[in-house]
């Protein structure tokens, strides 16, 4: 205090919260506990695992990397057999030639393959399908939004789905033969 000046004579200025600095308060607290919702909710669904076999399995639109739409809705009727891989993933590289081997082996039938690509570079995920030979529709998994569906847990995994569009086979981890993806599509096709 400055010499002749009475600390009783100083009179302390409370301060209140101004309006805008308690609206402040408030939204950044709402905007705290929103985000611990969803990500409570996204633990929750984390935690359920795979869709199961049986279940209907979610509709998506994939854009293959030639620009494509390919939307599961519009695949009814066939077999579908959908592969989640990745370029840097070392068991999707020893999978890549028996897919291709049971693709060109079923093509001519209602059978459709399509691998989505999961966590990558799109000129990875290129290279990786032309290192292997791969010819059936690939796509980027834009914002991982259909392995979010699927709550795929790592890749390779791989969903069979029934004509009727339930799931009838699923696979965590690479196929090891041609004959395993064929006797899988089978048991799908006579699923009704």
């Amino acid at each position: 205090m400055r010499e002749g000046v009475d600390r009783e004579t100083v009179k302390v200025k409370e301060t209140k919260p101004t309006r805008s600095r308690r609206w402040g308060a408030i939204f950044a607290w709402s905007v705290l506990l929103l985000l611990l919702v969803l990500f409570g909710f996204g633990l929750m669904r984390r935690e359920q695992g795979s869709i199961s076999v049986g279940s209907v399995v979610p509709d998506f639109v994939l854009t293959t990397f030639d620009g494509r739409e390919i939307s599961l809705q519009d695949l009814a009727g066939q077999v579908v057999v959908i592969n989640f891989w990745s370029s840097w993933c070392l068991t999707c590289d020893e999978e890549a030639a028996v897919l291709e081997q049971a693709y060109q082996l079923v093509r001519d039938s209602p059978v459709f393959f399509l691998g989505v690509n999961y966590s990558d570079t799109d000129w990875a995920a290129l290279d990786f399908l032309e290192k292997y030979g791969i010819t059936y529709p690939n796509g980027a998994d834009e914002g991982t939004r259909i392995a979010q569906d699927f709550r795929i847990r790592s890749v390779p995994e791989t969903y069979i789905v029934a004509p009727d569009g339930t799931l009838a086979f699923a696979k965590d981890g690479p196929f090891s033969s041609v004959d395993e993806i064929l006797e899988a599509i089978e048991s799908a096709r006579l699923k009704r």
